[in-house]
């Protein structure tokens, strides 16, 4: 077997899936579980790349390969369509559908178009509709030869354990520092000796975060957000402040930027916190979650939802202010 495409930080699971390739008795189901910004989408884009490749031919592209089917959100409505095909930014509808994942399905009866085996990246696996769930339960339980199913998951609890039992586990693990900046030199090249530093301390790990924090300019809003974490903002000054850093018209990149950053100071926090700040903080980060899966599939208002990411950071600092 060749060695693979390297991914900083996830050696140990690429090694294991082209090990499994490798191997006489390869798993039908895999599940990439690790928290969001780690790298598992291009992971298994370039999974399933290796899977398909015809014997001494080059990696193809996963996007448009004829026997790779990615599942994800689509785009709301036709209006939505239009941008992505445009190729600017659009609101997805909020879960993958069952009939995305029927549409699969028939597609599973006839043989793979080029070779003998095909891959199937749903993603992410935790945003199935219960009814697509329970029919891609039957694909897992009786899966068609030559199929491979790679199921990206951030919060894996959230699926159903007859699912979680039916797949191989990889699991994607926090970077250590000297990763991080190895993948921010490799892709924000631009980026100085200050920038990566500070983008290194905010993302506790996730190169997701460590990017956008580089290409969303989130150091003077990180900063803030510190402050609120940590002194409370009784009179909503840093709140303003904080709205004010973001823009009167940020982009939907920059608003999901801003709230993986949040989340991202948050967990930061809980490490240190005491009982009843750990109560507070697991109340805020849940509610930011919340906020983060709805984000790209409805048209917050801008000024309105940094006030919202800056109100529960407070909440998590003073006990009088709590979450909406």
């Amino acid at each position: 077997m060749k060695v693979g495409r390297p991914f900083i930080g996830q050696e140990q699971a690429w090694q294991e899936w082209l090990a499994a390739l490798g191997s006489d008795r390869m798993h039908h189901a895999w599940l990439l579980a690790g928290a969001k910004g780690l790298g598992k989408r291009a992971f298994a884009c370039a999974a399933a790349g290796e899977l398909v490749r015809e014997p001494g031919g080059r990696l193809p592209d996963a996007v448009a390969h004829p026997d790779i089917h990615i599942l994800e959100h689509l785009p709301a409505n036709d209006d939505e369509a239009k941008k992505k095909a445009e190729g600017k930014p659009f609101q997805t509808k909020r879960n993958i559908t069952i009939e995305q994942v029927r549409t699969m399905q028939h597609r599973l009866v006839t043989r793979p178009t080029l070779g003998d085996r095909r891959a199937i990246i749903i993603d992410p696996a935790d945003d199935m509709e219960k009814s697509a769930v329970n029919a891609l339960l039957k694909s897992l339980e009786e899966p068609p030869v030559g199929t491979y199913f790679l199921l990206i998951a951030h919060q894996p609890g959230r699926l159903l354990p007859t699912i979680r039992s039916r797949c191989r586990v990889l699991r994607f693990q926090s970077l250590a520092p000297d990763e991080l900046d190895a993948v921010v030199r490799r892709d924000m090249p631009q980026a100085d000796a200050a920038e990566r530093a500070a983008a290194i301390t905010a993302s506790r790990g996730s190169p997701g975060v460590a990017l956008s924090f580089i290409a969303q300019d989130l150091s003077e809003i990180h900063e803030l957000m510190l402050a609120i974490l940590h002194q409370g903002d009784g009179d909503f000054r840093l709140r303003g402040r904080l709205a004010a850093e973001m823009g009167a018209r940020p982009s939907r990149e920059r608003q999901l930027a801003a709230l993986e950053l949040a989340r991202t100071v948050l967990s930061a926090e809980l490490v240190t916190a005491g009982r009843a700040g750990q109560v507070k903080i697991i109340a805020a980060h849940s509610t930011l979650t919340r906020l983060s899966a709805q984000a790209p599939v409805y048209n917050f208002d801008a000024g309105l939802l940094i006030m919202e990411i800056g109100g529960l950071l407070a909440s998590a600092a003073m006990p009088r202010e709590t979450a909406r």
